[in-house]
């Protein structure tokens, strides 16, 4: 919902940091393998529940995942990119809540699956909407820039990002956090499914 915002916001700046790996030769695909091994670091930090250098973690991911996007605008988009970030950026997504429930199995194990019961929703709805979108040749009005079709919803990358910052900032409450989001998870899953339903019948 608030990602086209977002977006608009942190382009002009990712741009002119982007300059700078590009110039050195560092390709899109590094810097995302790069940052995913970063957010990977975020693992053991929940786990010891050392909750603030977990959130650096996260946040250092999500900063390097805007920023393999704006070199990859300069070095040219490509297939194997943008499938190598969408594939990494879902398995972070699930990482975070998995540590949170690792760290404290007892009250955050049913919430935390809950969650990640949800980001499959949201993700498988928005995967195959976008191989069937791209089947079509059906582009996004929005995402224009995107290497597949970006359907949008409730819950998106900027929300999600939110959401693992209350977690880190308020860990004593992440099973209330995380019922929450992940139930308006599922109602961006229910519109992406009828969205996608309907935007493909009608093409």
């Amino acid at each position: 919902m608030l990602d086209r915002y977002a977006i608009a916001l942190i382009r002009k700046p990712l741009t002119l940091i982007s300059a700078i790996p590009d110039k050195l030769g560092v390709s899109a695909n590094q810097v995302t393998v790069f940052g995913f091994l970063i957010g990977l670091c975020a693992l053991p930090a929940l786990i010891f529940e050392h909750y603030l250098l977990a959130l650096g973690f996260i946040v250092a991911n999500r900063i390097f995942d805007g920023l393999d996007g704006a070199i990859a605008r300069r070095q040219g988009i490509t297939d194997c990119g943008g499938f190598l970030d969408i594939t990494l950026d879902f398995l972070f997504y699930s990482l975070v809540p998995f540590g949170f429930v690792l760290a404290n199995p007892d009250s955050n194990a049913v919430a935390g699956a809950f969650l990640i019961f949800s980001f499959i929703g949201t993700g498988s709805s928005f995967l195959s909407f976008a191989i069937m979108a791209g089947k079509r040749n059906i582009e996004s009005p929005v995402y224009k820039q995107k290497s597949l079709y970006y359907i949008g919803g409730l819950t998106e990358g900027t929300e999600t990002i939110v959401c693992f910052v209350l977690f880190c900032l308020l860990p004593q409450h992440f099973a209330v956090i995380a019922w929450c989001f992940g139930s308006l998870c599922w109602i961006t899953t229910a519109t992406r499914i009828w969205a996608g339903y309907t935007t493909l019948k009608e093409a």
